[in-house]
């Protein structure tokens, strides 16, 4: 299990290879990466905070409690934090599971999380000035059913 809470870019596609590299026993794998969004055709830039150390004891708690909750060989949580533009690669969840409803579930259960709980302040920028991102109803509710 690698939870990295990092400043610089990924490459998705090599993080998912390196994660499926070592794997035995697993019959699926599941990915998923985030990107920052700009909806509205606006945003410059995101700013994300987080308390480093804070941070990924918390991240590492939720992919300890998603491995007692599902049968996994193997999970990775990659988060970004400082400045990042429109479109660029924000985290990613993989986990792997010898059945597919165990990785599709896990990586599900993180991502909710991710957005919802973990210890990040994001402040989006662009042409109106910055604003900081609120919690979103949605985002409450898909972690509820957890």
């Amino acid at each position: 299990m690698r939870v990295s809470v990092q400043e610089t870019a990924f490459d998705a596609g090599a993080e998912a290879n390196a994660f499926t590299a070592g794997l035995t026993g697993a019959g699926a794998v599941v990915t998923f990466t985030g990107i920052v969004r700009d909806n509205r055709g606006r945003l410059a830039a995101m700013e994300i905070e987080y308390y480093p150390g804070m941070t990924e004891r918390a991240i590492a708690a939720m992919v300890e409690e998603a491995s007692r909750r599902w049968a996994l060989a193997d999970a990775l949580v990659i988060h970004r934090h400082g400045r990042l533009e429109a479109n660029a690669p924000i985290m990613m969840v993989a986990t792997a599971s010898a059945h597919r409803a165990d990785a599709f579930a896990a990586a599900e259960f993180l991502m909710d999380y991710l957005k919802s709980r973990a210890p990040f302040w994001k402040k989006e920028i662009g042409a109106d000035g910055a604003a900081w991102v609120a919690a979103k109803d949605e985002d409450e509710a898909a972690l509820r059913r957890w």
